[in-house]
């Protein structure tokens, strides 16, 4: 047989290896059709509880529902009109905002330092890296009567050990900074237990390296140490600024369930539950969680963008 003939026969697929092949389609079948009874019970509880609920908001944005459920008629666009067109909606959004550009910042930098402190110190670690992250344990209607006791002008501890007079809880101009120092102390502990794991996981033989070359602690701790602790400082301030925009836990308890002098701390998911269960107006808290959620998603997808381009850009 000439070389030619052989170049142009066509390919015969063997019995053995196609049998092989089907045997095995089967068997990813199989397994796959096995596996979807394990994550049945989680998509089940999902649809329940997510998936349910979400499409059950929706479609109360849609309709002047109130908190009884009766006489519900379909509105349209109305709810979503109003709310943004509501001057309330935008100053408790501001608020949130503002509690987010306050706290953020103070987080990041608290948490690495506390990080660092606990990665380097000698003696006693399992004792600061516990002080560190103890608070983060605690309920947030502990941590909101708590400081509540400590900011009191007359026997609370932070104006007593400062030397202070200041009406931390009653005044405009400090109440949403009471806020944030309390949640400072409270959530810190889960960001420096992040920090905490991305310093140990930074190999020991780059400082060497660099101990070497004549490096101080300083050019280390700028050329090594902040380049690799890079990735999870993206996402701290990620997790952190979706949780500081949702704040509303220690803020009504702090304020009794108000919104603190001249509503200054009135938060946009407590606004949302104002207008929900106190003006009972269930189809307009429905639109405006609804816009809340869209800003989230916005956020968080915008975050993802922002890292593939730079992850991009690096390659």
């Amino acid at each position: 047989m000439s070389a030619v003939e052989t170049a142009v026969r066509p390919a015969v697929v063997r019995p053995d290896r196609a049998a092989d092949t089907g045997t095995s389609r089967a068997r990813i079948g199989r397994g796959f059709q096995h596996g979807g009874w394990f994550i049945a019970p989680f998509l089940a509880l999902f649809a329940l509880f997510v998936v349910l609920p979400v499409g059950r908001g929706i479609w109360l944005s849609f309709t002047d529902a109130n908190i009884s459920g009766a006489d519900t008629h379909f509105v349209g666009l109305d709810n979503y009109t109003e709310a943004f067109r509501d001057p309330l909606m935008w100053e408790s959004l501001g608020h949130s905002a503002y509690f987010t550009l306050l706290v953020v910042p103070c987080i990041v930098v608290a948490a690495f330092l506390m990080a660092m402190l606990a990665h380097h110190i000698d003696h006693a670690k399992w004792l600061w890296r516990l002080c560190f992250f103890a608070p983060f344990l605690l309920p947030s209607a502990v941590v909101g009567n708590l400081w509540q006791w400590l900011f009191n002008p007359g026997t609370g501890m932070v104006n007593h050990v400062l030397g202070l007079d200041t009406p931390w809880l009653t005044e405009k101009s400090t109440a949403m900074i009471a806020v944030v120092i309390a949640t400072l102390w409270w959530t810190v502990g889960f960001s420096f237990l992040l920090y905490l794991a991305a310093l140990q996981s930074i190999p020991h033989h780059l400082y060497e390296a660099a101990a070497l070359d004549g490096a101080n602690a300083w050019r280390r701790m700028v050329h090594i140490t902040l380049p690799m602790l890079r990735t999870i400082t993206g996402l701290v301030i990620t997790l952190q600024v979706l949780a500081s925009l949702q704040v509303f836990d220690q803020v009504v308890v702090m304020y009794d369930f108000g919104s603190g002098p001249e509503d200054s701390t009135r938060t946009y998911v407590q606004y949302a539950l104002e207008e929900g269960f106190t003006s009972y107006r269930v189809g307009y808290a429905s639109a405006i969680s609804n816009i809340f959620f869209v800003i989230i998603a916005v956020l968080s997808l915008g975050r993802m963008w922002l890292l593939r381009k730079r992850e991009e850009g690096v390659r």
